[in-house]
């Protein structure tokens, strides 16, 4: 049977779950789809779940660790009445008059899971990664994607950064005020980064280079990174290194792929939202977080606009009552 909802969120990190308690405290009865513990770009908690140390989110003098925090996010939506339901989207059709959506746990069915009044998408974006062992498990234990989030952690060490484009050169350059040294490693013979940022990074005293190399091993000790092996990208020579922190910078995807068709989207698969709204090109549809933030991508911004989204829903379902 298909269950009708007011409001269905998309998503449970920190935009989902910020939006979940806003549409809560409005009465809005929000079913928060939370994804499923077994997947790693779906997971319930979003990317916070793979971080342990948070020392920037407002309110916590001594940090706190990401999957607590989380724990509070969903403690506090479902306070206020929100209803968690633990699968992902797994279809969705925003053709007709209300938004339809089939979830993960009724694979097969012809009958969407719910329809809803207004739709909240909060499914984040993954850090592209380089698909090596112990990579995952090191996470928040010396392998990073995020420079503004951790770098704070590795004052003294020696540092790498993988990639070749402006992220990468921005991550690098921000390390330079913690790391006793930066080496950017990179696949290839030049960098893709704007002539600035190379210009920059270049100049930088702080930063040299390896290239024509790629990260093949990692290894720990003590659970958590003592060093790297590269390989020659033109050979088979490899040579290990001991660097105790590994920054990711090759990219980051959206959690997009079931809207393709659906919502208008940027050329990296971002969900486009009109100018100062969530509201997405779809009536009663609205995006917030990562999935349609492809430049700050930090949790607070995410739960700025989670609240954004639940105050638009909130006034697009008032205008529409007689």
């Amino acid at each position: 049977m298909t269950e009708h909802a007011k409001v269905v969120i998309i998503g449970s990190g920190p935009a989902g779950l910020t939006s979940a308690i806003y549409a809560a405290r409005a009465d809005l009865e929000p079913i928060v789809l939370e994804g499923e513990p077994s997947s790693t770009s779906d997971q319930p908690g979003g990317q916070l779940m793979l971080t342990t140390e948070i020392e920037n989110f407002p309110g916590f003098v001594d940090g706190i660790l990401g999957p607590e925090l989380m724990a509070n996010f969903r403690g506090q939506a479902e306070r206020f009445g929100a209803r968690m339901h633990s699968a992902k989207a797994s279809r969705v059709d925003f053709s007709g008059g209300r938004p339809a959506i089939w979830t993960s746990d009724r694979p097969g069915g012809d009958d969407p899971t719910y329809t809803a009044d207004a739709i909240i998408i909060a499914t984040g974006a993954r850090s592209l990664m380089l698909g090596i062992d112990d990579e995952l498990r090191l996470v928040g234990h010396g392998v990073s994607t995020c420079a503004t989030c951790d770098g704070f952690f590795f004052r003294g060490h020696h540092i790498a950064v993988v990639g070749g484009g402006d992220s990468a050169l921005e991550e690098a350059l921000f390390l330079t005020k913690f790391a006793e040294s930066v080496t950017i490693i990179h696949r290839r013979d030049r960098l893709r980064a704007s002539k600035i940022m190379q210009d920059r990074a270049m100049a930088n005293p702080k930063i040299s280079f390896l290239w024509n190399r790629q990260v093949v091993a990692l290894h720990d000790e003590g659970g958590s990174l003592a060093g790297v092996t590269t390989q020659d990208t033109m050979g088979d020579a490899r040579e290990r290194h001991d660097f105790t922190g590994l920054f990711v910078a090759i990219g980051h995807a959206p959690n997009t792929d079931i809207f393709k068709g659906q919502l208008e989207m940027d050329d990296l698969g971002y969900i486009a939202t009109r100018p100062g709204s969530t509201a997405t090109s779809v009536q009663g549809v609205f995006a917030a977080g990562d999935v349609q933030d492809h430049v700050y991508r930090q949790a607070i911004t995410a739960a700025g606009s989670g609240c954004q989204a639940a105050l638009d829903v909130e006034r697009y379902l008032a205008d529409r009552e007689p």
